[in-house]
């Protein structure tokens, strides 16, 4: 487990960048990231084959949720202290370099290794979805109808402790051979922007506003947060 006190990651054999140049331990900066993204990609082992999977999350410290029927297999594999890695990328540009063997992309990429158990405890079971609902529209949660019985029994929350963490990130533009700088061939970077746009349901009665969670999102997501 780690050291919420310390303000960077252990480097061991789990979360070790060769490429040092590119890589960072700084608790902060893998929140931020963690914070952005909205898609982790949960790989884990079922038998003897390697399983990814996209999943929705919510973060409370350096503990991450995640949650699902009860049904999956995610849920019924991981519910045990079983080991996971989980990444969340950013791709921020592609890069274009005047050889293919250059061309290569901006991004901030996180890969968490940890163990995930089932959630027992009710109480942290609610506070788990309410942080999954609200990361990707902040107080969401407070804004829904509370959830009924039947659909708590029906949801499995994971609690993912993270045990390794690091980020490796690139912004730079193409690092063309000298030889190659005065071909007349562009080079640059194409940068990617996300943006959100809300559309109104036609079933909401047309006096209902755009709530303060999804307004927050999007000024969130303009801002780049």
């Amino acid at each position: 487990m780690s050291d919420e006190a310390s303000e960077t990651w252990p480097v061991g054999p789990l979360n070790r960048i060769r490429r040092g140049d590119r890589a960072d331990y700084d608790r902060d900066a893998v929140n931020a990231v963690l914070d952005e993204g909205l898609t982790a990609h949960v790989g884990f082992v079922d038998g003897d084959r390697p399983v990814v999977v996209p999943m929705f999350y919510g973060r409370i410290h350096d503990t991450l949720y995640l949650h699902g029927s009860n049904g999956t297999r995610i849920a019924r594999k991981l519910g045990k202290g079983a080991p996971v890695c989980l990444t969340v990328t950013l791709l921020d540009g592609l890069v274009v370099a005047r050889s293919a063997f250059h061309m290569s992309a901006n991004f901030r990429s996180v890969v968490l290794h940890g163990r995930a158990d089932l959630v027992t405890d009710a109480s942290e079971a609610s506070r788990a979805l309410a942080a999954i609902t609200d990361h990707a529209f902040p107080g969401r949660w407070a804004e829904v109808r509370p959830m009924l019985e039947k659909e708590l029994r029906a949801t499995a929350v994971l609690r993912v402790t993270v045990e390794a963490a690091s980020l490796k990130h690139r912004n730079a533009p193409p690092k063309d051979d000298e030889a190659d700088m005065a071909l007349p061939i562009w080079a640059g970077v194409v940068s990617l922007d996300t943006r959100a746009t809300a559309a109104t349901d036609e079933t909401c009665p047309p006096d209902v506003p755009l709530p303060p969670s999804v307004e927050a999102m999007l000024k969130r997501r303009d801002a780049g947060l």
